[in-house]
């Protein structure tokens, strides 16, 4: 058949590749079809699949085509940098699939264990070691194309040797610069191993109370109460002390605190309080007390004790308890709301000094 293209050697590598390039894309379809069929029953390789569709028909084609470029004649015409540009292509094509699969696995995973259930602990502890990891997993994958792109150049690879001959100073100097990304990266795995922090955690960051929204390979987001965002490095998470109100359980309790004065009848109160929070849906039933924990020289201080299932709803039944004490005071006990004292003491007028 090359008799067909006496004077155009490349017109018959350009069928070939062709024919390759249309072959690789049904196998591709084919393979993916048959993969689906045969793992209909486990949703995280589906997931994978799902991820490396369009990764995957991107790498099939690169793939046959270099095998044509590799089977081509040496003497062909331009042939080498087509095989060098079909093998960068090639490599960021799979860099690309990789990265895929590994996003596909973690999407996975994740919705096999959704944080929309009640108790979700179990959850947001799988799906902070899975979204931390698979980040990390990619920068990595990311990082190692590229190299392996790099190191298809000659000069690069010169320029590689150079730099080993005087790693003495372009080591540290390359440390020094890439000490950020790397401190990262380890305070990523120490993250997704020893999980000081999860996905949908309630956190105290630098006074400010907000949930984890995301956690990439590099930094956290965290959703404040009035919808900003606060992004923080990794690294900050294993350096400084933080609160973290959901480690172990989402429940918790707060308290409300009342200024009142020394005249307030507290039983009455109590009962009130008691009354109210059973009254609210906010409240679990775990954990209920009224008590005086404070007294100056001008009021005492009643603080009442309640629990809820997460932060969310104690913050509303405390709020709810607390306007609630407030009407009962006003329209029970007017006089259990402090007043200021004082005393005025009048002084009896001097008698008039007789006149002379």
């Amino acid at each position: 058949m090359t008799d067909l293209f006496p004077r155009d050697p490349w017109a018959w590598m350009a069928l070939v590749a062709l024919l390759a390039v249309l072959g690789a894309m049904i196998g591709r379809r084919v393979l993916r079809a048959t993969l689906f069929r045969l793992l209909r029953h486990n949703p995280v390789l589906q997931s994978m699949l799902r991820g490396t569709e369009r990764a995957g028909a991107a790498a099939f084609p690169m793939l046959a085509l270099l095998l044509v470029w590799q089977a081509a004649p040496p003497g062909l015409p331009f042939i080498v940098p087509v095989r060098h540009l079909t093998a960068l292509l090639l490599i960021g094509s799979l860099t690309w699939f990789t990265v895929a699969l590994i996003g596909g696995f973690a999407q996975g995973v994740m919705e096999r264990h959704p944080v929309t259930v009640e108790d979700n602990l179990q959850a947001r502890r799988i799906q902070t070691q899975t979204n931390v990891l698979s980040r990390s997993a990619q920068v990595v994958v990311f990082i190692a194309g590229a190299a392996m792109a790099l190191m298809t150049f000659p000069s690069a690879r010169q320029v590689g040797a150079s730099l080993l001959a005087s790693a003495g100073v372009l080591g540290i100097v390359g440390g020094l610069a890439a000490r950020p990304v790397f401190a990262n990266l380890i305070a990523g795995m120490q993250i997704a191993l020893a999980q000081p922090i999860r996905l949908d955690d309630v956190l105290i960051v630098k006074g400010e109370w907000g949930r984890v929204e995301e956690i990439t390979g590099t930094y956290v987001v965290l959703r404040i109460w009035d919808e900003r965002r606060l992004i923080i490095p990794l690294q900050w998470f294993i350096e400084n002390p933080f609160e973290n109100w959901t480690r172990t359980g989402s429940q918790i309790m707060g308290t409300v605190f009342l200024w009142l004065d020394y005249a307030t009848p507290i039983e009455p109160l109590r009962a009130e309080a008691k009354r109210l929070v059973e009254t609210l849906a906010e409240w679990d039933r775990r954990v209920f007390a009224v008590q005086v924990t404070d007294a100056s020289d001008r009021a005492i201080q009643v603080r009442i004790l309640v629990s809820s299932a997460n932060s969310g709803k104690n913050f509303d039944l405390r709020c709810k308890l607390r306007e609630g004490l407030v009407t009962f005071l006003t329209r029970e006990y007017p006089q259990a709301l402090p007043v200021a004292r004082h005393r005025v003491e009048t002084m009896e007028p001097e008698p008039a000094l007789e006149k002379m």
